[in-house]
């Protein structure tokens, strides 16, 4: 059963590309994170009372927990959400972001005392060649600056989120976990709309429906699956599937959104999973 749960977590993510344009479309980035953790944290607190496990943690976990959120839950999606608000095309935004298992292989040998070996990285960049050329990068589109920006923050952020994940000494359960981390989410984008943004939200058919599927498929199942595969296999290892992500991505705007996929698409997306291939297997 363990070995389905990374197609699974793929599929669940992927999708959240796919969502995401439909909800900023009728909201600011940053009242619609707040929204959605403030559903995730009650969600995971609701669970950890129904089976019974304390959310009473000491301060070292608690802190270590909500940072966790603040970075992956705030920097990471608060920077996705606003690129996309502002005109950065989904696809690039993806593309940028499957970065990630470049700098968390080159970081987690240093950090976390990780072997990464020459297979795993020719796996890396295999990966990512083809995930270049499944998206391309159509270098004559309008690529806001400000959504550049956002976007490299969110690489940064949920590669320091992986981590820091990995390196936590915490054993808590991982409902418990989320629940601060959907917390330290939540804080972070109710900061950032004090801060530099006017909040609205027009709750249309379209968002809820797109909300609803970030709410639960996404944060209740995506995550906590990202999260116990962080926390059973090595950093390195775990986030080379997301070099399936922006691939499954494209497929997934082919499927329902009647998006152009060619023959250089295909391509791509085998060489991308041929490199996650090499770059996870034993």
């Amino acid at each position: 059963m363990i070995r389905i749960y990374p197609f699974i977590f793929i599929l669940l993510w992927s999708s959240a590309f796919i969502t995401t344009k439909p909800i900023v479309d009728n909201s600011d980035p940053f009242s619609a994170l707040a929204f959605r953790f403030f559903f995730v944290a009650l969600g995971f607190y609701a669970f950890s009372f129904y089976s019974k496990q304390t959310i009473i943690v000491n301060q070292k976990n608690l802190i270590e927990s909500v940072l966790s959120g603040v970075l992956f839950h705030g920097f990471y999606l608060g920077g996705v959400f606003y690129s996309i608000s502002i005109g950065m095309p989904t696809g690039i935004a993806a593309l940028i972001v499957t970065l990630q298992p470049i700098l968390t292989n080159a970081l987690s040998g240093p950090i976390l005392g990780e072997k990464v070996t020459n297979k795993q990285w020719t796996g890396v960049l295999l990966g990512f060649t083809g995930a270049v050329l499944v998206l391309g990068l159509d270098i004559g589109s309008n690529i806001p600056i400000l959504g550049l920006l956002a976007t490299i923050v969110a690489l940064i952020s949920i590669t320091a989120s992986t981590i820091w994940q990995k390196k936590l000494s915490n054993n808590l359960p991982l409902s418990v976990s989320n629940f601060y981390q959907a917390i330290g989410g939540c804080l972070f984008h109710i900061f950032a709309i004090i801060l530099i943004s006017k909040p609205y939200i027009n709750f249309t058919d379209t968002f809820l429906i797109a909300m609803s599927h970030q709410i639960f498929l996404v944060s209740f199942g995506a995550f906590t699956i990202l999260m116990f595969l962080i926390k059973n296999n090595s950093a390195s290892k775990t986030v080379s599937i997301f070099f399936l992500i922006p691939t499954t991505s494209a497929f997934m705007a082919w499927l329902f959104l009647n998006e152009k996929l060619t023959t250089l698409d295909i391509i791509g997306f085998l060489l991308t999973t041929i490199g996650v291939y090499i770059a996870t297997r034993d």
